[in-house]
C-alpha cells in the first residue's frame, strides 16, 4: 500500500499552483466580482467580507448595503455613496473619504478610527451618515 508520504516525497502528487498563486487568483476573482456588480448597475448588496481585497474603485454606488468586514481594507474609494449600511468591522480603515454618502449604519467595531476616535468626532469626519455610527 502506498503512503501519501511516500507520494509526497517522491513527487508523485505535486500542487499545481503554489498557496500565493492561489491567493493572487482569488484577488483576481474579487476584483471581476466587483467590475461586474459594477456592469450590473450597482444594484443590492455587495459583500467582499473576508476577502483579500485592498481597494475599490473611485465613484463606487451600492445599491443596498457593502460588507467589508474583516478584509485588509485601509481606506475607501473617493465618492463612495452605500444607500444602505456599511460595514467596517475588524478592518485596517485608518482613513474616511469627505465625500463618503451612508444611507444607513456605518459600522466600525475593533479598527484604527474607532480607537483612536470618538463616535462624536467620527460623525463630524463623515457627516454624509445617515443613520448611526457604530464605533
Amino acid at each position: 500500500m502506498i503512503k501519501l508520504i511516500d507520494l509526497l516525497e517522491n513527487k508523485i502528487l505535486v500542487p499545481r499552483r503554489s498557496p500565493e498563486e492561489r491567493q493572487k487568483n482569488y484577488l483576481i476573482s474579487i476584483q471581476k466580482k466587483v467590475q461586474q456588480y459594477i456592469k450590473d448597475g450597482g444594484k443590492g448588496i455587495l459583500d467582499l467580507s473576508d476577502t483579500p481585497i485592498t481597494s475599490l474603485p473611485d465613484n463606487l454606488t451600492v445599491g443596498r448595503y457593502l460588507d467589508l468586514s474583516d478584509t485588509p481594507i485601509t481606506s475607501l474609494p473617493n465618492n463612495l455613496t452605500v444607500k444602505g449600511d456599511l460595514y467596517l468591522d475588524y478592518t485596517k480603515i485608518t482613513s474616511l473619504p469627505d465625500n463618503l454618502k451612508v444611507g444607513g449604519n456605518l459600522e466600525l467595531l475593533k479598527t484604527p478610527l474607532s480607537q483612536k476616535y470618538s463616535k462624536e468626532e467620527i460623525q463630524k469626519m463623515v457627516p454624509g451618515v445617515e443613520g448611526d455610527i457604530i464605533p
